[in-house]
């Protein structure tokens, strides 16, 4: 089935087919295209000429739009889900879960869209600006260009779009190349509700296509969520624009001497393997205080065992195939690094094709690329650490800094985590890999710029103006 794609409010096809298969069994999904220059061009030129009529939406209006879009695709869930999962190789039941977030977001950005304050700032803090007030407002920063990835088609792609609707700034979003049918599809509601010609465009494109994107002065803002190595390359290329970067990391988790063992190992199996951990923030490294190493990796490895590995669409599975066999490759490559260097493993360590069995190491040296780097990959490493202090270290020994989740009923060492760990968020009792779409969302040092989340992402679409105003006009 052909899939035209959107570009300015029309579904056009182009010379240049993109067809998706399915990761778990390779079979075809659906057929799409990738954009061409002039299709492109087309998609920018009408996002440039809609700008200004988007900005004069009034809140209520853009409000409708989203709500709108929300209900649709709450009504359409079972069927998004089934497309995540065919795509993307996501169980089906965490897809369409993920489509209900989608709808959320939306939801929570028609709210925003219609509670964007600004401030009155008193000016008379010395003589020569005696009766002068500041009135402050935020306005769009103009045409955004969005690059989502592949293992959240909806969700993360919804927290470009949503915020770029609600603040009245036109959007050129390239999808994943390995599952672009999914927002294909939302564009589908897009148009239905009605939003102006030109303010969406969804583009999947090739890679010269996709650095042209990056680079072109036309857009004010660049949003890309991805790798890292992709990501900051990206904003070495964008020019004067602002860039939005949501990039990767090596989640850590502690576990406390104070620690519910039992929901902490629930939590954690959770986090490493849900969606084969090809999440930003999955867990990938806990470190465990000595007291209750044992009693804690007997829960874990229970959890572990319990996990049901295979084919997405089935209800009952925990988690399907990588995306694709390089993942595989990268994956059984690091894992057999980490052994050869002294690493024991505990459960899995290997792959059939692109499934990969729920993996835990232990005794793994820290320069190895399964610590060091994002496995993006159902592999955890555990270590049993002397003190909180040196987890506390142990977390922060990384280039990455997206989340962190701490088990603790411990008040002093709770605070001591959210003062000491180099993360952009600390999660109490849960792990790392929680978030809600209302939060701010994002990382530090290699793990990105700015933050998501429907308010935070819409102040990096906004400019702030001051108008100053004397008593006497």
């Amino acid at each position: 089935m052909d899939h035209p794609i959107y570009v300015a409010g029309e579904w056009q096809t182009s010379d240049d087919p993109l067809p998706v298969t399915n990761p778990a069994d390779g079979t075809l999904v659906g057929r799409t295209f990738n954009a061409s220059p002039e299709q492109y061009e087309r998609a920018v030129t009408a996002a440039q000429a809609v700008a200004g009529p988007q900005a004069k939406q009034p809140a209520y209006e853009r409000g409708r739009q989203l709500r709108a879009i929300a209900e649709r695709i709450l009504a359409r869930k079972d069927e998004i889900g089934a497309l995540i999962a065919l795509e993307a190789g996501k169980p089906v039941r965490d897809a369409v879960v993920e489509a209900e977030r989608g709808a959320f977001t939306f939801r929570l950005a028609a709210e925003e869209a219609e509670r964007s304050y600004g401030e009155v700032i008193p000016l008379d803090l010395n003589e020569v600006s005696r009766g002068r007030t500041g009135i402050t407002r935020r306005f769009p920063i103009g045409p955004v260009a969005g690059i989502s990835p592949f293992n959240l088609p909806l969700g993360l792609a919804a927290h470009k779009v949503a915020p770029a609707l609600a603040t009245g700034c036109p959007i050129v979003l390239k999808p994943p190349s390995a599952a672009p049918l999914t927002m294909l599809l939302v564009a589908q509601i897009i148009d239905e509700v009605g939003a102006l010609p030109g303010s969406v465009s969804v583009l999947p494109m090739s890679r010269a296509l996709g650095d042209r994107l990056v680079e072109d002065p036309r857009f004010n803002l660049l949003s890309f969520t991805g790798s890292p190595a992709v990501g900051w390359s990206m904003k070495a290329r964008a020019g004067k624009k602002k860039v939005v970067l949501e990039l990767g990391g090596n989640a850590g988790a502690i576990v406390d001497t104070t620690a519910d063992l039992d929901h902490a190992a629930t939590r954690c199996a959770y986090g490493a393997f849900k969606y084969a951990g090809q999440i930003c923030i999955s867990v990938q490294r806990v470190f465990v205080l000595d007291d209750v190493w044992e009693p804690f990796l007997q829960r874990f490895l229970a959890r572990t065992d319990a996990l049901v590995l295979g084919d997405p669409s089935d209800a009952g599975v925990d988690l399907g195939p990588l995306i694709d066999d390089g993942a595989a490759a990268r994956t059984q490559g690091w894992v057999d690094e980490a052994v050869a260097a002294g690493a024991t493993v505990l459960r899995g360590g290997k792959g059939e094709g692109r499934y990969f069995a729920p993996t835990v190491l232990t005794d793994v040296p820290h320069d190895a690329n399964i610590c060091r780097e994002e496995a993006f990959a159902p592999v955890v490493v555990l270590e049993r650490v002397a003190t909180f202090e040196a987890a506390l270290a142990a977390v922060n020994d990384s280039t990455f800094g997206l989340q962190a989740g701490v088990f603790t009923n411990d008040l002093r060492h709770s605070w001591q985590a959210f003062n000491e760990l180099h993360v952009g968020g600390v999660v109490l009792n849960d792990a790392p890999t929680y978030r809600i779409d209302h939060m701010p969302y994002g990382g530090v040092k290699d793990s990105g710029l700015g933050r998501e989340g429907l308010r935070w992402a819409m102040e990096d679409m906004t400019e702030i103006r001051i108008f100053v105003v004397p008593d006497r006009v």
